[in-house]
């Protein structure tokens, strides 16, 4: 395969018959013209090197090599064949009365080397009287030279133009299949450093994206650790306000005092979603796992929001099961998760409506492909829970997005409810920590439904940390 470039290809005058024929193909040319003719063909490239040949030594050649002075003076009758080179054809005689034809190859007007046909015996040619060849045996020469094959000028002219058109149709087929060739070489080779190129600038792009998240997740744990510091202890002072300890308060101070608590705790749960958020994408948030129930969380969880549920007026239910499922979990994460989907159900409802926190133990094939075996597959019990409102409820087309960190169904500036839009995202994450699923159901004609899914303690669990998101991920 030749190196040389598409342009090179075109106008260098490197570039011969080597880069340009296949070698077998040059032996089957000669080949062919010898069993024609019976005369011996090779074909040279422009710097004298051999490059096919078919060429059968006379006897008569073999016979004058026998002795010194005849090696010399065929040595230097091919030597003066091999260095020619002609613009026209040529007629290179032999001292034994022999010739050789050359006929130069000539391509886009430049020379790529040369076919000679030979030696021969020209028709008419008369005994040759060279001083060599006195020293040899009159008759065996004769003889040898009788069997030398003969060949009119003509013959060999039509034999030399035949090759050289055969070989010019090869050789314009070869420099196109090696344009050709050469072409689809470089455009690939362009297209690589092209891709070659992209990858860098993506992989650039990658790491300053992935320093940007760290920069960010370290800022959010940053900010919010130093917000809620301060933020501890004003909701501590408006507390002992509330309660007196600073002396009676008028019944407006005592609203105002309640406002700065109430919206205290907002921001608290605002910066603790936060930090939440950085620990999970730092992978540092661990699980804390022991042997559990649900009933107690559902309990805790729904005597803690109780207070809030009647104060807005929406309805409180809790229908738990009472059928044991052991748990390994871990229950504050747990506590956690449920108190922010019954906190985001109450956020949703409005006055008159209903919450329903629902929890069963349910059986389930314990592997996917004995599914169709149902009767004979092992099951293995998980815990369902279904938090239900009859609030506003939720798009179908945004089902796919609400668990995604900051993204909010309205994210306008004038949405009527507040929060930063992590609150989903971190239950998804505790949730899957546990081995668990979270899924959005129907609930026609209004409000929404997620369901949560653990699967018991006889599920395999060995991750104990929760690691970080892909980069980009919130």
């Amino acid at each position: 395969m030749s190196t040389h470039t598409p342009e090179e290809l075109v106008h260098d005058a490197r570039l011969g018959l080597e880069d340009l024929l296949d070698r077998e193909s040059l032996v089957e040319l000669c080949e062919s013209a010898h069993a024609l003719f019976g005369i011996p063909v090779r074909v040279f490239a422009a710097n004298g090197a051999l490059l096919a040949a078919v060429a059968p030594v006379h006897e008569v050649c073999a016979y004058i090599d026998t002795v010194a002075a005849g090696q010399a003076a065929c040595g230097a009758v091919v030597d003066g064949v091999k260095t020619a080179q002609p613009a026209v054809d040529v007629v290179h005689p032999c001292f034994t009365g022999q010739a050789y034809r050359i006929t130069p190859l000539v391509y886009e007007g430049r020379s790529i080397g040369k076919i000679v046909v030979g030696p021969y015996l020209p028709l008419g040619a008369g005994r040759a009287s060279a001083p060599i060849l006195q020293q040899y045996e009159e008759p065996r020469l004769v003889e040898a030279l009788a069997r030398v094959p003969r060949a009119s000028d003509a013959t060999i002219r039509n034999l030399g133009k035949h090759l050289t058109t055969t070989l010019g149709l090869i050789v314009f087929s070869g420099h196109k299949a090696l344009l050709t060739s050469s072409m689809h070489l470089a455009t690939v080779t362009a297209g690589y450093k092209e891709l070659e190129e992209k990858n860098r600038q993506i992989e650039g792009a990658f790491n300053r994206l992935k320093e940007l998240d760290r920069l960010k997740s370290n800022f959010l744990a940053t900010v919010s650790h130093e917000l809620k510091t301060p933020l501890t202890s004003i909701i501590g002072y408006s507390e002992m306000l509330m309660e007196g300890l600073a002396g009676p308060l008028t019944s407006e101070q005592l609203d105002f005092s309640a406002t700065i608590h109430d919206k205290g705790m907002q921001l608290l749960d605002l910066i603790t979603g936060l930090l939440d958020m950085s620990k999970l994408e730092s992978g540092t948030m661990t699980l804390r796992r022991r042997m559990m129930e649900i009933q107690p969380i559902l309990h805790d969880v729904y005597t803690t929001v109780l207070p809030q549920a009647k104060k807005k007026g929406v309805e409180l239910v809790l229908d738990a099961t009472r059928e044991s499922c052991e748990l390994n979990a871990d229950p504050e994460r747990l506590r956690q998760v449920f108190i922010n989907l019954v906190d985001n159900a109450l956020k949703f409802t409005p006055t008159g409506g209903t919450v329903t926190i629902e929890s069963r133990v349910m059986e389930d094939p314990a592997d996917d492909d004995q599914a169709g075996l149902a009767l004979l597959a092992p099951t293995e019990s998980q815990v369902r829970v279904w938090i239900r409102d009859t609030g506003i409820g939720i798009p179908r087309y945004e089902h796919a997005k609400i668990f995604d960190a900051f993204y909010q169904v309205d994210s306008s500036t004038r949405r009527g409810y507040g929060g930063t839009g992590l609150g989903l995202s971190i239950v998804r994450r505790l949730v899957l920590a546990h081995g668990g699923t979270i899924t959005v159901d129907k609930n026609e004609p209004e409000g929404t439904v997620f369901v949560v899914t653990v699967p018991s303690a006889s599920h395999p669990m060995t991750q104990t940390s929760l690691p970080p998101p892909p980069v980009g991920t919130g």
